[in-house]
Protein backbone atom coordinates (compact mmCIF):
# COMPACT_ATOMS: atom_id res chain seq x y z
CA UNK A 1 0.00 0.00 0.00
CA UNK A 2 1.29 3.45 -0.88
CA UNK A 3 1.51 6.30 1.59
CA UNK A 4 -0.22 9.55 0.64
CA UNK A 5 2.01 12.62 0.93
CA UNK A 6 0.71 16.09 1.77
CA UNK A 7 3.09 19.05 1.68
CA UNK A 8 0.91 21.90 2.89
CA UNK A 9 3.37 24.38 4.41
CA UNK A 10 1.29 26.98 6.34
CA UNK A 11 -2.16 25.81 7.46
CA UNK A 12 -4.68 27.04 10.07
CA UNK A 13 -3.41 25.92 13.47
CA UNK A 14 -6.43 23.61 13.89
CA UNK A 15 -5.45 21.65 10.78
CA UNK A 16 -1.88 21.29 12.06
CA UNK A 17 -3.36 18.95 14.71
CA UNK A 18 -6.65 17.87 13.19
CA UNK A 19 -5.35 16.33 9.95
CA UNK A 20 -3.12 13.63 11.41
CA UNK A 21 -5.77 12.71 13.97
CA UNK A 22 -8.27 12.51 11.10
CA UNK A 23 -6.03 10.26 9.00
CA UNK A 24 -5.56 7.91 11.96
CA UNK A 25 -9.28 7.64 12.64
CA UNK A 26 -9.96 7.10 8.94
CA UNK A 27 -7.31 4.36 8.77
CA UNK A 28 -5.38 6.21 6.05
CA UNK A 29 -1.61 5.93 5.76
CA UNK A 30 -0.18 9.39 5.18
CA UNK A 31 2.74 11.75 5.66
CA UNK A 32 1.89 15.40 6.37
CA UNK A 33 4.54 18.13 6.25
CA UNK A 34 3.11 21.44 7.44
CA UNK A 35 3.35 24.27 9.95
CA UNK A 36 0.76 26.37 11.78
CA UNK A 37 0.05 29.81 10.37
CA UNK A 38 -0.60 31.17 13.86
CA UNK A 39 0.81 30.20 17.29
CA UNK A 40 -0.73 27.97 19.92
CA UNK A 41 0.22 25.83 22.94
CA UNK A 42 0.04 22.05 22.69
CA UNK A 43 -0.17 19.66 25.66
CA UNK A 44 0.82 16.01 25.79
CA UNK A 45 -1.97 13.46 26.17
CA UNK A 46 -1.19 12.59 29.81
CA UNK A 47 -0.64 16.16 31.01
CA UNK A 48 -2.86 18.30 33.23
CA UNK A 49 -3.47 21.70 31.67
CA UNK A 50 -3.86 23.52 34.97
CA UNK A 51 -0.59 22.12 36.30
CA UNK A 52 1.46 22.64 33.15
CA UNK A 53 0.23 25.84 31.46
CA UNK A 54 -0.24 29.48 32.45
CA UNK A 55 -3.82 29.49 31.21
CA UNK A 56 -4.39 33.14 32.12
CA UNK A 57 -1.35 34.14 30.06
CA UNK A 58 -2.61 32.06 27.14
CA UNK A 59 -5.99 33.82 27.31
CA UNK A 60 -4.48 37.32 27.42
CA UNK A 61 -2.24 36.48 24.44
CA UNK A 62 -5.17 34.85 22.60
CA UNK A 63 -3.15 31.64 22.36
CA UNK A 64 -5.28 28.53 21.82
CA UNK A 65 -4.39 25.62 24.11
CA UNK A 66 -4.82 22.11 22.70
CA UNK A 67 -4.32 18.61 24.15
CA UNK A 68 -3.21 16.08 21.54
CA UNK A 69 -3.59 12.30 21.55
CA UNK A 70 0.19 11.89 21.61
CA UNK A 71 2.25 11.84 24.80
CA UNK A 72 5.17 14.07 25.65
CA UNK A 73 5.34 17.58 27.01
CA UNK A 74 3.74 20.97 26.59
CA UNK A 75 5.22 23.16 23.87
CA UNK A 76 4.69 26.54 22.26
CA UNK A 77 4.18 26.04 18.51
CA UNK A 78 4.28 28.53 15.66
CA UNK A 79 5.35 28.87 12.02
CA UNK A 80 8.99 28.66 13.05
CA UNK A 81 8.52 24.88 13.29
CA UNK A 82 7.88 22.61 10.33
CA UNK A 83 6.00 19.49 11.42
CA UNK A 84 6.22 16.00 9.95
CA UNK A 85 3.33 13.70 10.87
CA UNK A 86 3.50 10.08 9.76
CA UNK A 87 0.51 7.75 10.08
CA UNK A 88 0.93 4.02 9.35
CA UNK A 89 -1.07 0.86 9.99
CA UNK A 90 0.32 -0.85 13.08
CA UNK A 91 0.89 -3.97 10.96
CA UNK A 92 3.12 -2.06 8.53
CA UNK A 93 6.12 -4.32 7.86
CA UNK A 94 8.66 -1.63 8.73
CA UNK A 95 7.27 -1.01 12.24
CA UNK A 96 9.33 -2.85 14.90
CA UNK A 97 7.74 -4.09 18.11
CA UNK A 98 10.15 -2.14 20.33
CA UNK A 99 9.26 1.55 20.68
CA UNK A 100 12.84 2.80 21.07
CA UNK A 101 13.79 0.95 17.88
CA UNK A 102 10.72 2.44 16.22
CA UNK A 103 11.95 5.94 17.03
CA UNK A 104 15.47 5.09 15.94
CA UNK A 105 14.33 3.72 12.57
CA UNK A 106 11.79 6.37 11.66
CA UNK A 107 13.79 9.34 12.93
CA UNK A 108 16.87 8.40 10.93
CA UNK A 109 15.42 10.12 7.81
CA UNK A 110 14.93 13.26 9.89
CA UNK A 111 18.52 13.08 11.18
CA UNK A 112 19.77 12.66 7.60
CA UNK A 113 17.74 15.65 6.43
CA UNK A 114 19.18 17.82 9.19
CA UNK A 115 22.67 16.76 8.11
CA UNK A 116 21.89 17.50 4.46
CA UNK A 117 21.17 21.10 5.51
CA UNK A 118 24.32 21.55 7.56
CA UNK A 119 23.21 20.54 11.08
CA UNK A 120 25.35 17.89 12.78
CA UNK A 121 22.36 15.96 14.13
CA UNK A 122 22.25 12.60 15.91
CA UNK A 123 19.48 10.45 17.39
CA UNK A 124 19.30 10.45 21.20
CA UNK A 125 17.07 7.80 22.80
CA UNK A 126 14.25 7.75 23.68
CA UNK A 127 12.95 10.16 21.03
CA UNK A 128 15.11 13.26 20.62
CA UNK A 129 17.37 14.56 17.89
CA UNK A 130 20.32 16.62 19.13
CA UNK A 131 23.13 18.69 17.64
CA UNK A 132 26.17 19.97 19.56
CA UNK A 133 24.56 18.79 22.79
CA UNK A 134 21.29 20.66 22.22
CA UNK A 135 17.89 19.33 21.22
CA UNK A 136 16.90 20.34 17.68
CA UNK A 137 13.76 18.23 17.24
CA UNK A 138 11.04 16.99 19.57
CA UNK A 139 9.15 13.80 18.67
CA UNK A 140 6.34 11.65 19.94
CA UNK A 141 4.40 8.58 18.93
CA UNK A 142 0.96 7.20 19.69
CA UNK A 143 -1.36 4.38 18.71
CA UNK A 144 -4.71 5.73 17.52
CA UNK A 145 -7.41 3.48 16.07
CA UNK A 146 -4.97 0.67 15.09
CA UNK A 147 -2.66 3.23 13.49
CA UNK A 148 0.80 4.23 14.64
CA UNK A 149 1.38 7.98 14.58
CA UNK A 150 4.78 9.70 14.67
CA UNK A 151 4.86 13.47 15.05
CA UNK A 152 7.89 15.73 15.20
CA UNK A 153 9.37 19.00 14.03
CA UNK A 154 12.20 20.73 12.27
CA UNK A 155 12.87 23.74 14.48
CA UNK A 156 13.63 26.55 12.05
CA UNK A 157 13.60 29.28 14.69
CA UNK A 158 12.15 29.43 18.20
CA UNK A 159 10.52 31.95 20.52
CA UNK A 160 12.16 31.03 23.83
CA UNK A 161 10.43 33.88 25.66
CA UNK A 162 6.91 32.82 24.67
CA UNK A 163 7.66 29.21 25.61
CA UNK A 164 8.95 30.19 29.05
CA UNK A 165 5.96 32.47 29.66
CA UNK A 166 3.50 29.76 28.60
CA UNK A 167 4.62 27.16 31.15
CA UNK A 168 3.28 27.22 34.67
CA UNK A 169 6.06 27.78 37.20
CA UNK A 170 6.14 28.47 40.96
CA UNK A 171 7.84 31.89 40.68
CA UNK A 172 9.25 34.43 38.27
CA UNK A 173 12.75 33.52 39.42
CA UNK A 174 12.01 29.95 38.40
CA UNK A 175 10.70 31.23 35.04
CA UNK A 176 14.04 32.96 34.46
CA UNK A 177 15.69 29.60 35.10
CA UNK A 178 13.35 27.93 32.58
CA UNK A 179 14.23 30.55 29.96
CA UNK A 180 17.96 30.12 30.56
CA UNK A 181 17.68 26.32 30.44
CA UNK A 182 15.67 26.45 27.21
CA UNK A 183 18.21 28.69 25.48
CA UNK A 184 21.07 26.47 26.61
CA UNK A 185 19.47 23.15 25.67
CA UNK A 186 17.20 23.80 22.68
CA UNK A 187 18.57 24.86 19.32
CA UNK A 188 17.36 25.73 15.84
CA UNK A 189 18.42 25.78 12.21
CA UNK A 190 19.08 29.52 12.51
CA UNK A 191 21.28 29.04 15.55
CA UNK A 192 23.20 26.07 14.15
CA UNK A 193 23.71 27.33 10.59
CA UNK A 194 22.93 31.06 10.63
CA UNK A 195 20.08 30.55 8.18
CA UNK A 196 16.60 29.03 7.83
CA UNK A 197 16.13 26.60 4.92
CA UNK A 198 13.20 26.78 2.55
CA UNK A 199 10.39 24.57 3.86
CA UNK A 200 9.71 23.06 0.43
CA UNK A 201 13.37 22.05 0.16
CA UNK A 202 13.26 20.46 3.62
CA UNK A 203 10.09 18.56 2.75
CA UNK A 204 11.55 17.30 -0.55
CA UNK A 205 14.69 16.05 1.17
CA UNK A 206 12.71 14.38 3.96
CA UNK A 207 10.49 12.48 1.53
CA UNK A 208 13.58 11.31 -0.38
CA UNK A 209 15.01 9.98 2.89
CA UNK A 210 11.72 8.30 3.87
CA UNK A 211 11.23 6.40 0.60
CA UNK A 212 13.52 3.46 1.46
CA UNK A 213 11.30 2.84 4.50
CA UNK A 214 7.90 3.72 3.08
CA UNK A 215 8.11 3.08 -0.63
CA UNK A 216 6.43 5.51 -3.03
CA UNK A 217 5.06 8.68 -1.45
CA UNK A 218 2.18 9.88 -3.61
CA UNK A 219 1.68 13.68 -3.57
CA UNK A 220 -1.94 14.52 -2.78
CA UNK A 221 -4.22 17.48 -2.25
CA UNK A 222 -6.45 17.64 0.81
CA UNK A 223 -9.77 15.94 0.11
CA UNK A 224 -13.26 16.36 1.52
CA UNK A 225 -13.08 13.20 3.66
CA UNK A 226 -9.94 14.32 5.50
CA UNK A 227 -11.16 17.87 5.98
CA UNK A 228 -14.56 16.79 7.25
CA UNK A 229 -13.04 14.33 9.72
CA UNK A 230 -10.50 16.90 10.92
CA UNK A 231 -13.31 19.40 11.53
CA UNK A 232 -15.31 16.77 13.40
CA UNK A 233 -12.35 15.86 15.61
CA UNK A 234 -11.43 19.45 16.37
CA UNK A 235 -15.03 20.26 17.28
CA UNK A 236 -14.71 17.62 20.02
CA UNK A 237 -11.08 18.19 21.04
CA UNK A 238 -10.88 21.97 21.03
CA UNK A 239 -13.14 22.26 24.06
CA UNK A 240 -12.64 22.86 27.77
CA UNK A 241 -13.99 19.38 28.49
CA UNK A 242 -11.31 17.71 26.35
CA UNK A 243 -8.54 20.03 27.50
CA UNK A 244 -9.25 19.39 31.19
CA UNK A 245 -10.21 15.72 30.88
CA UNK A 246 -6.96 14.63 32.49
CA UNK A 247 -7.26 17.22 35.29
CA UNK A 248 -8.96 14.85 37.66
CA UNK A 249 -7.47 16.60 40.68
CA UNK A 250 -6.98 20.32 40.42
CA UNK A 251 -5.98 21.31 43.93
CA UNK A 252 -2.46 22.50 44.64
CA UNK A 253 -1.99 20.21 47.63
CA UNK A 254 1.53 19.27 48.58
CA UNK A 255 2.57 16.06 50.31
CA UNK A 256 0.87 16.59 53.66
CA UNK A 257 -0.51 14.76 56.63
CA UNK A 258 -4.28 15.12 56.82
CA UNK A 259 -4.68 13.18 60.05
CA UNK A 260 -2.98 10.23 61.65
CA UNK A 261 -2.80 7.49 59.01
CA UNK A 262 -4.00 9.65 56.12
CA UNK A 263 -1.54 11.43 53.81
CA UNK A 264 -1.83 13.24 50.48
CA UNK A 265 0.98 12.22 48.14
CA UNK A 266 2.07 14.59 45.40
CA UNK A 267 5.46 13.81 43.88
CA UNK A 268 7.33 14.40 40.66
CA UNK A 269 10.18 12.23 39.37
CA UNK A 270 12.32 12.77 36.29
CA UNK A 271 12.93 9.47 34.49
CA UNK A 272 14.81 8.75 31.24
CA UNK A 273 11.39 8.55 29.56
CA UNK A 274 10.10 11.88 30.88
CA UNK A 275 8.58 13.58 33.88
CA UNK A 276 6.14 11.48 35.93
CA UNK A 277 3.81 13.18 38.41
CA UNK A 278 1.52 11.40 40.84
CA UNK A 279 -1.20 12.48 43.20
CA UNK A 280 -2.69 9.84 45.50
CA UNK A 281 -3.88 9.13 49.02
CA UNK A 282 -2.08 6.95 51.54
CA UNK A 283 -4.80 5.71 53.90
CA UNK A 284 -3.53 3.43 56.64
CA UNK A 285 -0.58 2.44 54.45
CA UNK A 286 -2.66 1.52 51.40
CA UNK A 287 -2.91 3.39 48.12
CA UNK A 288 -6.12 5.09 47.01
CA UNK A 289 -7.33 7.57 44.39
CA UNK A 290 -4.15 7.42 42.27
CA UNK A 291 -3.59 9.77 39.35
CA UNK A 292 -0.53 9.75 37.09
CA UNK A 293 0.29 12.58 34.71
CA UNK A 294 3.34 13.98 32.97
CA UNK A 295 5.21 14.14 29.68
CA UNK A 296 6.06 10.43 29.45
CA UNK A 297 4.78 7.99 26.82
CA UNK A 298 2.51 5.06 27.67
CA UNK A 299 1.19 2.52 25.12
CA UNK A 300 -1.71 1.85 24.80
CA UNK A 301 -2.39 5.34 26.15
CA UNK A 302 -6.00 4.64 27.11
CA UNK A 303 -4.91 2.02 29.68
CA UNK A 304 -3.20 4.47 32.07
CA UNK A 305 -6.45 4.92 34.10
CA UNK A 306 -6.69 1.11 34.30
CA UNK A 307 -3.22 1.01 35.89
CA UNK A 308 -4.39 3.56 38.44
CA UNK A 309 -7.38 1.35 39.27
CA UNK A 310 -5.17 -1.75 39.51
CA UNK A 311 -3.23 -0.02 42.29
CA UNK A 312 -6.32 0.88 44.33
CA UNK A 313 -6.01 -0.60 47.81
CA UNK A 314 -2.49 -1.99 47.31
CA UNK A 315 -0.24 -1.88 50.37
CA UNK A 316 2.36 0.91 50.52
CA UNK A 317 5.20 -1.51 50.00
CA UNK A 318 7.67 -0.94 47.19
CA UNK A 319 8.00 -4.60 46.27
CA UNK A 320 4.25 -5.21 46.28
CA UNK A 321 3.51 -2.07 44.27
CA UNK A 322 6.23 -2.98 41.78
CA UNK A 323 4.84 -6.51 41.41
CA UNK A 324 1.33 -5.19 40.71
CA UNK A 325 2.64 -2.78 38.09
CA UNK A 326 4.88 -5.41 36.48
CA UNK A 327 1.97 -7.86 36.26
CA UNK A 328 -0.23 -5.15 34.71
CA UNK A 329 2.47 -4.33 32.16
CA UNK A 330 2.81 -8.00 31.21
CA UNK A 331 -0.91 -8.78 31.00
CA UNK A 332 -1.78 -5.63 29.05
CA UNK A 333 1.41 -5.60 26.91
CA UNK A 334 2.27 -2.11 28.12
CA UNK A 335 5.25 -0.18 26.81
CA UNK A 336 6.50 3.02 28.44
CA UNK A 337 9.93 3.75 26.97
CA UNK A 338 12.33 5.01 29.61
CA UNK A 339 9.87 4.53 32.49
CA UNK A 340 10.02 1.15 34.25
CA UNK A 341 7.40 -0.36 36.55
CA UNK A 342 9.87 0.22 39.38
CA UNK A 343 9.90 3.95 38.52
CA UNK A 344 6.12 4.17 38.90
CA UNK A 345 6.45 2.29 42.20
CA UNK A 346 9.19 4.57 43.49
CA UNK A 347 7.19 7.71 42.88
CA UNK A 348 4.19 6.22 44.68
CA UNK A 349 5.80 4.74 47.77
CA UNK A 350 6.96 7.35 50.25
CA UNK A 351 9.82 6.41 52.53
CA UNK A 352 8.88 8.60 55.48
CA UNK A 353 5.49 10.34 55.52
CA UNK A 354 5.64 13.36 57.80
Amino acid sequence: MTVDYFFLDRVPWEQSQGLYHAAAYLGREALFVLRPATPYICLGFHQDAQQEIELDFARTQKLPVFRREVGGGAVYLDSGQLFYQLILHKEHPQIPTDKVEFYRRFLEPVVETYRDFGVNATFKPVNDIVANGRKVSGNGAAEINDMVVLVGNFILDFNYEMMSKSLRVPSEKFRDKVYKTLTENLSTFRRETGDVPDTADLAADLTKRFRPLLGPLIPKELDAELLAKADEIMAMMHTSEWLLENDRRRSALEQVKIREGVYVIQKVVKTPGGLVRVMALNIENTLHDIHFSGDFFFYPANLLPALELALEGVAMDHREVTNVIQEFFQLQHIESPGVRPADFATILVMDDPV
